[in-house]
């Protein structure tokens, strides 16, 4: 499976969302496509729309991190 991550979003930035959500209770996601953050995401959220650019593209930080498609 070849899928197309905005540069953006890198393992770190990933990673820290993921702290993030178990030290403040926020549940952050990212755009693949234009890789703006997201937020009240689901940890397993797939496909959800970006409020930013429009397309079906925002997954659950937790989400990308299992997924190990972050740059």
């Amino acid at each position: 499976m070849n899928i197309k991550v905005h540069e953006s979003i890198t393992m770190a930035r990933v990673m820290a969302a993921v702290q993030e959500r178990e030290d403040i209770l926020e549940n952050p996601g990212f755009c693949l496509t234009c890789g703006e953050r997201a937020e009240d995401c689901e940890p397993d959220a797939c496909h959800y729309m970006c409020e930013s650019c429009g397309e079906r593209q925002v997954f659950g930080a937790e989400e990308i991190m299992m997924m190990g498609i972050a740059r």
